[in-house]
C-alpha cells in the first residue's frame, strides 16, 4: 500500500513557487521537493497539509485548492502524493527543520536535483490556467486572428485550433502558430495535422489511441470517468472535462455541474481543465472542484 502524502505547491501572486531541500539524514538528502509530508491514518488530507506546513515552514494555509495526485515507487517505499495549490497563507515561510527553501520561477534555472516523484509535476504546473479554443468558423478567420492577437498581447499562452471544417485550415493554423510563437504561447491542433506544439484529441480519438504521441503536448477531451482514466493511462499532458454547464456547442449533452466535475476530476494524475459554459469568473470555482483551470470558446474571445 502506498504511503499517503500531502504536498503543497505554494504560489505567490507573481507566479513564483516554493521548493524545499531535504536535510541531511533523510532519504534523498539534498534533493529538492514540494513541501509536505505524511498523512496520518484517518487524517483528512487538507488537515495534514496544514499541519505539515506549520511544522516545516511556520505558515498556516488560508486557501488550498486540490490539484493533481501522483503515485511513485521509490526503492524504499511507494508514495501517493496529493498535491494542493496554496495561494494564500498566514506568516512568512521559513525553514523550521534545517531544510533550505527557495522561490522558483519558470523561465529561469530551477533548483537541482529534483526529487524524482516531483519532477513531472513541474511540467503540469507550467501549464497556464486558461485554455482558449478558436471559433473561426463562426467569427471568420480574419476577425478570429485579430482576437487571438489581442488576447496574446493580454497574456494568453495556450490555444487550441478546433475548427476542423474550415476552408484553408492549414493556412489558418500556420497563422495562429506564428502569432502565438511571437508571444511565447503554444498551439495545439484538434485532431491534427501535427502542426504547432502538439495535438488535442477528441474523446473518440482518445479511446482509440494505443500510445501517447511521441512529441509535443498532448491533450484530450473527456466527458466521462472512463475517458479521463484513459487519458491518465496514456500519460497525456492534460485533459479537458465537461460540459460543466449548458453550452451551445453541446446542446444534447447533460451538464456535469461542479459536483459532477469534482467527482470525476479530483484525484486525477494529470491537470484537468473545466469546459462548457466557462467564463473567467469560473476559474476559482473550477479550482475548488479540482481543476487546473478553464477551457473557453466564446468567453475566451469576448
Amino acid at each position: 500500500m502506498a504511503l499517503e502524502v500531502a504536498a503543497a505547491v505554494i504560489q505567490r501572486a507573481d507566479g513564483a513557487f516554493l521548493l524545499a531541500r531535504r536535510p541531511a539524514g533523510k532519504v534523498y538528502a539534498g534533493y529538492w521537493e514540494f513541501p509536505g509530508g505524511k498523512i496520518e491514518p484517518g487524517e483528512p488530507a487538507p488537515e495534514a497539509l496544514a499541519r505539515e506546513l506549520r511544522e516545516e515552514l511556520g505558515i498556516d494555509p488560508c486557501v488550498a485548492f486540490p490539484w493533481i495526485t501522483r503515485e511513485y515507487t521509490y526503492p524504499h517505499a511507494a508514495v501517493r502524493l496529493n498535491f494542493f495549490r496554496v495561494t494564500a497563507w498566514k506568516g512568512d515561510p521559513h525553514p523550521r527543520e534545517e531544510q533550505a527553501i527557495a522561490w522558483q520561477r519558470f523561465g529561469t534555472p530551477l533548483a537541482e536535483p529534483m526529487l524524482p516523484a516531483n519532477a513531472p509535476v513541474l511540467s503540469a504546473l507550467a501549464l497556464p490556467h486558461e485554455y482558449a479554443i478558436t471559433d473561426a468558423q463562426s467569427r471568420g478567420t480574419r476577425p478570429m486572428l485579430a482576437r487571438i492577437l489581442a488576447r496574446l498581447q493580454q497574456g494568453l499562452r495556450l490555444i487550441q485550433v478546433r475548427d476542423r471544417d474550415l476552408p484553408r485550415r492549414e493556412a489558418f493554423i500556420g497563422s495562429v502558430v506564428r502569432l502565438a510563437h511571437g508571444h511565447g504561447a503554444r498551439v495545439l491542433v484538434s485532431g491534427g495535422p501535427a502542426i504547432g506544439d502538439g495535438m488535442h484529441f477528441t474523446a473518440a480519438q482518445l479511446m482509440g489511441l494505443k500510445a501517447r504521441p511521441g512529441q509535443g503536448l498532448a491533450g484530450a477531451s473527456c466527458h466521462t470517468a472512463a475517458e479521463l482514466a484513459r487519458a491518465m493511462a496514456l500519460e497525456l499532458d492534460f485533459a479537458v472535462l465537461g460540459p460543466v454547464k449548458p453550452t451551445a456547442s453541446h446542446l444534447d449533452a447533460r451538464p456535469l455541474g461542479w459536483e459532477g466535475f469534482a467527482g470525476i476530476a479530483r484525484g486525477a494524475s494529470i491537470p484537468v481543465y473545466a469546459i462548457g459554459g466557462m467564463k473567467p469568473a469560473d476559474l476559482e470555482p473550477a479550482w475548488r472542484a479540482g481543476a487546473h483551470g478553464v477551457a473557453m470558446i466564446s468567453a475566451a474571445w469576448a
